[in-house]
């Protein structure tokens, strides 16, 4: 029985880090992306961050600006955005995650019009000074040459927090 109670403390462990992680990282990742504050969602990378998306490798935080030039326009343009994602794995110890899954970022212009982008995620996340960081950030349209979609996201369903 002892093996079966240090399945269990394991277990337990692994879900509070997992919760950890969500309250530190995804809760506030989503509500930036969604209130296209674009400081709070830099905030919850890292200083230094390898993101690598199929336009190529940034090692010099270039993202961040792009991230407040994308979040200006879509303000000035008056576009709205929704923010789903899963994990399809997350590999857990107590300093570091890796973890693997699905988004759909709807984008509604202000006289109604959306469009959708799904994606994959690859995201390493540490933990510096007591906080969960993204330190690594990979992610792209296409598996195996095919647009990922709707049909790849609605596998499963959405987080919510």
């Amino acid at each position: 029985m002892i093996l079966g109670v240090s399945l269990l403390t394991r277990a337990q462990s692994i879900d509070t880090l997992h919760a950890e992680i969500d309250a530190q990282v995804w809760k506030p990742f989503k509500q930036a992306f969604e209130n296209l504050d674009a400081q709070a969602l830099n905030a919850t990378y890292a200083d230094e961050v390898l993101r690598v998306t199929p336009d190529g490798i940034d090692t010099e935080n270039a993202f961040r600006a792009k991230n407040v030039e994308r979040f200006t326009r879509n303000k000035a343009d008056g576009v709205t955005i929704a923010l789903d994602f899963w994990f399809d794995s997350r590999k857990t110890n107590t300093t570091t995650s890796y973890e693997v899954g699905f988004y759909r970022i709807r984008f509604t212009s202000k006289n109604g019009d959306a469009s959708v982008v799904c994606g994959q995620f690859h995201i390493v996340l540490k933990k510096r000074a007591g906080k969960w960081k993204i330190t690594q950030d990979w992610d792209t349209t296409t598996f195996n040459g095919k647009v990922i979609d709707e049909k790849d996201f609605n596998r499963k369903a959405a987080l919510k927090f």
